[in-house]
């Protein structure tokens, strides 16, 4: 629950609360929020507990897509093109739809594509000017 909070971060939180509610009240009120967040994570085990037992082995089949959805926390949106872009199979597409090499810098084009001698002038499509 707390795994991205450090410890720079609770020791802000403890001198707000400090300011805000005073050296008479920090006690009391730091008490109170333990016994809230134990009361939740009770309740959360106890809503498991019995889901676990109504459902049975369905429930692993209900449990698997929720921790696939718990790993788009993780998702990159730089990583995903990255690797949809550059990581993809070499024998899938070796040549990109233009007809570029492809992230293994091989291609068929390319490598059908005569070498131009020096000084030589590219052939010029006039359609495609």
């Amino acid at each position: 629950m707390f795994e991205s909070v450090g410890w720079g971060e609770i020791l802000v939180l403890v001198v707000a609360g400090l300011f805000i509610l005073g050296p008479e009240r920090l006690p009391s009120a730091a008490a109170w929020l333990g016994k809230t967040v134990r009361q939740v994570r009770e309740y959360a085990t106890g809503a498991r507990d019995q889901l676990r037992r109504e459902l049975g082995p369905e429930f692993d089949e209900l449990r698997k897509p929720l921790e696939d959805l718990r790993g788009l926390r993780d998702f990159n949106p730089r990583n995903a093109v990255r690797q949809t872009l550059f990581d993809a199979d070499p024998d899938s597409a070796p040549v990109k739809p233009n007809g570029y090499a492809g992230p293994n810098g091989s291609s068929a084009a390319a490598a059908a594509a005569p070498r131009l001698n020096p000084g030589e002038r590219p052939p010029i499509d006039p359609d495609a000017t």
